[in-house]
């Protein structure tokens, strides 16, 4: 394993080495033929970007062969790539694309539609898929590495603008260097000893750091393959695992639920695959992918912006995700004074007892790699306040100082004066073998604090049965007396973010006004009935008396 300082060293060693590198339906490319073509782009980019500007190039694409050329382009030319979120649209788009300051913006024909009419001044589109972009990119062809650079390239390089969430308000485009991804990239590939002959399937957006800072930076470090699909698709997974002879992929949010929910065939476990990364599948839905698949999957959590990390390690007890890195000095504090939380304790069935004193914001009070925002000085405020790092995430110790996720810091829920974590109650729902999907956030309670609703997605050809759903409830020795969801949403897909994340923010605005069918329990004791017209019109009259606001 090379400690290269750079992602441009990492790409420049792929010189000469004619070894499968890139797949992507029929087209296979061998690692030197990466490296000629990202030199090739990167003296493209050296003639297009104008002087005095910054080195920034814009990638709208589906996972192409054209997204990793250009990140190793970039690399080499010591500019940056902005990923841009094509499920935005409009005036959003927009503004994304000209934040981060992208002279030239790299796209497909598929995606033509959604900047078509915008107002992008000062900004270059350049369509890959057309005979103009070859045109354009063939007197290159002969260029090799280092022949043209825009910017020094060193460890402290700007290598990536990728947008973080913007659920509550303008995404901000979190900022990477070349060493930081190189480091990260290396430290994965030695955690999950990454060979070389390891082919790592890519279906998580590009254009989000999951994919590309724990999928294609330990290929890149271990001088393994990658394997592109353009969109993840449940139904295409086992097939492409099996064509490409993939051994590792990455997930976030709902993607291995949306896995498990496919139709069980006799040979769901002939694949090479040994090995999934990633975050809020939870311990249930992991055991059931092995269960199924025979693929061990690691949680592991990461901050974006890079400022918190844990490691699994050998022990991590069941549900937990591991201790703090090395490097961090972790901690769980009480999000308006920084007071250290209570280590958690547990009942009988893993039941947290003292979620009110134990659950806070997960913070790093050590030097952080946090690298900031671009043009967004208030944000990086926010973030680094106090001289720690304030990761907006929910977590609890044990006193073993095992950390466990417990939802962001705007999915705390106060119940009869207790806090809650939506996260915790997922968990236990997820286990109901009706659901696929489960998501729990808080809807205001009459009088005051929240009250429980929870959204489930059912699996094919199921029919929500309160009396069944209500059993299991009072059956889950871990579930509280608070727990239990005062209202139960079904929906027949769960609505999900780019990168596979429930749309919590969608969910709340809706709470249970919307369209259904919405069941609840008026009572709090298990006696779900649907919430129909008559129903919400005397709930709502509750809330009016009390003078509460939906």
């Amino acid at each position: 394993m090379s400690s290269t300082g750079t992602v441009a060293e990492l790409v420049r060693r792929q010189w000469g080495d004619h070894r499968p590198a890139l797949k992507h339906g029929p087209t296979v490319l061998s690692h030197h033929q990466v490296v000629e073509g990202a030199a090739a782009r990167a003296a493209l980019l050296a003639d297009l970007l104008p002087r005095g500007g910054e080195p920034h190039v814009g990638l709208l694409l589906d996972n192409t062969p054209e997204f990793p050329l250009w990140l190793s382009a970039a690399a080499l030319a010591g500019a940056a790539v902005a990923g841009i979120n094509p499920t935005r649209r409009g005036p959003e788009l927009a503004r994304d694309i000209l934040h981060t300051e992208a002279p030239v913006l790299i796209t497909e024909r598929a995606h033509l539609p959604l900047i078509d009419g915008l107002e992008l001044p000062g900004v270059r589109v350049l369509v890959t898929d057309t005979e103009a972009y070859a045109a354009l990119l063939a007197p290159y062809a002969g260029a090799r590495p280092g022949d043209a650079v825009v910017a020094p390239v060193g460890g402290d390089t700007r290598m990536l603008l990728y947008f973080t969430s913007g659920s509550t308000g303008a995404p901000k485009a979190a900022i990477c260097t070349q060493g930081r991804l190189a480091g990260a990239g290396a430290s994965l590939a030695r955690h999950f000893g990454v060979r070389p002959d390891d082919v790592h399937y890519i279906c998580m957006p590009m254009f989000h750091g999951n994919a590309v800072l724990a999928d294609w930076a330990p290929a890149l470090a271990a001088g393994a393959a990658i394997a592109l699909r353009p969109r993840f698709s449940a139904s295409a997974f086992l097939d492409d695992v099996r064509a490409y002879g993939a051994t590792y992929f990455t997930y976030v949010g709902r993607a291995v639920q949306y896995l498990l929910a496919t139709p069980e065939r006799p040979d769901d476990r002939d694949h090479p695959l040994r090995l999934g990364f990633g975050t809020e599948a939870g311990a249930v839905d992991a055991a059931r992918f092995r269960e199924r698949f025979g693929v061990r999957l690691v949680e592991g959590y990461g901050s974006s912006e890079g400022g918190a990390a844990i490691q699994h390690t050998p022990g991590t007890p069941p549900g937990a995700i591991g201790r703090a890195a090395p490097a961090d000095d972790l901690a769980v504090v009480d999000p308006e004074t920084g007071a250290e939380r209570a280590p958690a304790r547990f009942g009988p069935g893993g039941r947290l007892l003292n979620g009110d004193e134990a659950i806070g914001e997960l913070v790093n009070r050590g030097p952080a790699p946090f690298e900031g925002y671009w043009r967004n000085p208030e944000a990086d405020a926010e973030r680094a306040r106090g001289g720690w790092y304030w990761t907006g995430d929910l977590f609890y110790r044990d006193a073993d100082g095992f950390l466990y996720f417990a939802g962001r810091t705007d999915d705390r829920l106060r119940v009869d004066s207790e806090n809650l974590a939506a996260a915790t109650i997922e968990y236990i729902l997820a286990r109901w073998e009706e659901a696929v999907a489960t998501a729990v956030y808080a809807v205001p309670d009459p009088v005051t604090g929240d009250q429980v609703m929870a959204a489930l997605a059912l699996r094919a050809g199921a029919v929500f049965d309160p009396a069944a759903f209500a059993a299991f409830l009072r059956a889950q020795p871990d579930l509280g007396t608070k727990m239990a969801p005062r209202f139960v949403r079904i929906l027949d897909r769960m609505p999900v973010t780019a990168t596979n994340k429930i749309h919590r923010v969608a969910l709340r605005r809706e709470g249970f006004r919307r369209a259904g069918p919405v069941w609840w329990d008026p009572a709090g004791d298990g006696s779900y009935r649907p919430l129909d017209a008559e129903a919400l019109r005397s709930l709502l009259a509750q809330y009016a008396a009390h003078g509460t606001l939906l």
